[in-house]
């Protein structure tokens, strides 16, 4: 008998995990890349070569402890040299094209460059034109905030299945809340909560009458808005206007500076010396993002939100996520309304707040229906709303009409979405009624 040959080894089989990257399609990329020309030939022709002869001073001050040295740009060479950055990237883009996975970088460093040239710009009408780039950056958290909170309301609500477009009214209604309830307890804080109940309160009529009685829930965030503003109209000339003293002077929300981070330079001032509503939304994007993406009960939410049907066979109960996160997201959006009274001048005013509740849904669907996104679309809104005032008194070559400043993060939006975005999809199963 021969030998048996031994069993050769044979080596244990090596998996290769290769990410494939997504490829950008050649009619999105074209009309990428067009705008990015545009915005260039904007910014070199406009902003450039429309300048006047004096430098650009940007300080870092905002009142910190510890302020960084200001930065002189020359007031003619530096839109151009930003505006041939853009240009550059568009003709990348319409020749090879970005990865796809680099838009956001792309959109971030477009806007930088504009914005960036347009205030140079705006400060080369004379020698000695400067901005305090601290100052509009705490603007803008300034009057984002509100739009943040609205937004977060409306990504939750959507995420549920459940479109919340009575963001203003839940706003309106926490704004009025916010101060009578602070006038009469002669507390703040408890201003504070009584925002957030009003505000759930709507919420929870949009809940019964969306999930249980199945109306059209567009029509009927149109019909709670229309009601949030005929009754705190109608309670602002009936109390708060005859009687002012008893009923509309709550005070305003103090800011309270964190020992040692407000010192900071840049970022201690524009983050950490702020109001108690503002740290409370600091904590309310943190948990929203964690709550939604890292948690069992998000994982139920974007299920009934996109899968309703699914959901309840694997024994989620479909109703009462609904019912939560509606009834919760309205809470954040009197959140909003507190910080629009309490929190900012004081005393409730009729239509305080004047259409925000509108432009927190436009970043929910800017910003694709994530918290972080939301977050960054409303900051976008709030820093031209910023901008608009700041322009007005810095000495710029011409004048420029303040409606253009108002148009520019909505025509942004447009830009956004229908170039570098792309096509943008809702949860699957938003505004529509279970079972």
């Amino acid at each position: 008998m021969s030998a048996q040959t031994p069993p050769v080894a044979v080596p244990d089989a090596v998996v290769v995990h290769e990410r494939v990257e997504p490829v950008i399609g050649v009619r999105r990329r074209v009309v990428t890349g067009l705008l990015l020309v545009v915005v260039g030939l904007v910014t070199v022709l406009g902003w450039g070569f429309g300048s006047g002869t004096g430098d650009a001073t940007f300080r870092f001050g905002g009142g910190a402890a510890i302020a960084l040295p200001d930065l002189t740009v020359p007031g003619t060479t530096t839109p151009v040299l930003l505006g041939a950055v853009v240009l550059a990237l568009g003709v990348f883009q319409l020749v090879r094209g970005f990865r796809l996975r680099r838009t956001p970088v792309l959109i971030g460093v477009t806007l930088a460059c504009f914005v960036i040239a347009f205030l140079a710009w705006a400060m080369s009408g004379r020698d000695g034109g400067s901005i305090d780039v601290v100052q509009l950056l705490q603007s803008t958290v300034f009057l984002a905030t509100p739009l943040i909170l609205g937004a977060l309301a409306g990504v939750l609500g959507e995420r549920s299945g459940v479109v919340n477009v009575a963001i203003e009214g839940q706003m309106l209604t926490g704004a009025f809340a916010g101060a009578l309830v602070a006038t009469l307890a002669g507390s703040l804080g408890a201003g504070v909560v009584g925002a957030v109940l009003a505000g759930a309160l709507v919420g929870w009529v949009l809940a019964v009458f969306a999930i249980r009685y199945q109306v059209n829930q567009v029509i009927l965030g149109v019909v709670l808005n229309a009601a949030a503003l005929g009754f705190t109209g109608w309670a602002y000339k009936a109390l708060m206007q005859t009687n002012t003293e008893r009923y509309n002077s709550p005070g305003v929300l103090e800011p309270l500076p964190i020992p040692g981070l407000a010192d900071l330079p840049v970022v201690g001032p524009l983050l950490f010396r702020a109001n108690v509503v503002v740290y409370l939304m600091y904590v309310l994007i943190v948990a929203l993002q964690v709550v939604l993406f890292r948690t069992r009960w998000g994982l139920r939410t974007r299920a009934v939100g996109e899968h309703p049907k699914a959901a309840a066979t694997v024994g989620i109960p479909v109703l009462r996520v609904r019912y939560v996160n509606v009834v919760v997201a309205g809470g954040m959006a009197g959140l909003a309304g507190a910080y629009l009274s309490i929190g900012t001048i004081g005393p409730f005013t009729e239509n305080m707040s004047a259409g925000k509740g509108f432009i927190a849904l436009a970043a929910v669907i800017f910003g694709r229906w994530s918290p972080k996104g939301a977050v960054g679309a409303s900051l976008l809104f709030g820093f031209f709303a910023a901008l608009q005032t700041l322009v007005g008194i810095l000495p710029t070559p011409g004048a420029v009409p303040s409606s253009f400043l108002a148009m520019l993060p909505y025509l942004a939006t447009i830009f956004a979405v229908a170039g570098f975005v792309g096509r943008v999809r809702p949860p699957a199963a938003s505004g529509e009624p279970y079972p």
